[in-house]
């Protein structure tokens, strides 16, 4: 009896703490942006032909077919994802997430929160590159560290996710940190360099100007144990809608393309995108 007793304290704990709002990755996520946003100042400066007059062809098309000449630059994005079917590997369980991400412009810094249970366990996970620093943190019940990427492979693949991403935040496309170079009337390549390390990608655009995908060999593909392997990477752009004037995607997918078959581990259908 006295055995059952303290299992079922022991249930009630854990029950309770499970339920509990604070996290401490969460805190750190909103220590982080909290920070960047305080750092960030918003701009009344407009987006103009003479801005992109130097881009390749495919690139100042999908400026001016998605809107954003005569629009105002922003200074930071923050896109939010709720309920995405998210893959945590292959052969592995599908969770489903939210996911809340900040992209800055000044410089390419870039936090994203995962948050999640797994078999009614709380699930957060931490992706953030700050000043030149790339990190991936899983916690599962909150105490427990699943995997803590860190490393110049990390600070890598964290670049790069900042440099897909740039479409969807024109003005970091326009830095001088990222340099553009036409390949033909739908591709081109782009690079990004800063802290001293650089990674690339292929952007495609469709005949309408939007962007659809962009592809890269500068990502790692991490497990849930913390295993990782050079992977063809893939984010896909589709289902442009008009929102405030501006054409932005409704869908988006990451992929991984393995040997034995292509992943898609994040497969979002609608998302909220806030600029400053």
């Amino acid at each position: 009896m006295m055995i059952l007793k303290i299992l079922l304290v022991v249930f009630f704990i854990v029950v309770v703490f499970f339920n509990v709002p604070y996290s401490k990755i969460k805190a750190d996520f909103q220590r982080d942006s909290n920070t960047l946003m305080s750092q960030t100042m918003a701009t009344t400066d407009i987006f103009t032909e003479e801005d992109i007059k130097d881009l390749p062809v495919p690139v100042q098309k999908y400026f001016t077919a998605c809107g954003y000449i005569g629009t105002k630059k922003m200074s930071s994005m923050k896109a939010t994802f709720k309920d995405v079917p998210f893959k945590t590997g292959r052969d592995k369980p599908t969770l489903k997430i939210d996911y809340t991400q900040y992209n800055f412009v000044n410089q390419p810094d870039r936090i994203a929160l995962i948050d999640s249970s797994m078999f009614g366990i709380p699930f957060q996970g931490y992706d953030s590159y700050i000043n030149g620093t790339g990190s991936m943190k899983g916690v599962i019940a909150k105490v427990y560290t699943l995997f803590d990427q860190r490393g110049d492979t990390m600070d890598k693949a964290s670049l790069v996710t900042y440099l897909a991403e740039s479409l969807l935040i024109p003005s970091a496309a326009l830095q001088d940190f990222i340099v553009w170079e036409s390949i033909d009337d739908t591709h081109v390549k782009a690079t990004i360099s800063y802290y001293g390390i650089s990674a690339s990608g292929i952007f495609t655009f469709n005949e309408s100007g939007e962007m659809a995908s962009f592809t890269t060999e500068d990502r790692v593909a991490t497990e849930t144990d913390g295993s990782t392997q050079n992977v063809s990477w893939t984010a896909i752009c589709s289902d442009y809608k008009e929102v405030d004037g501006i054409k932005i995607p409704t869908v988006l997918q990451a992929i991984w393309h393995y040997d034995e078959g292509d992943l898609i581990y994040f497969d979002s259908d609608h998302f909220v995108i806030e600029y400053l």
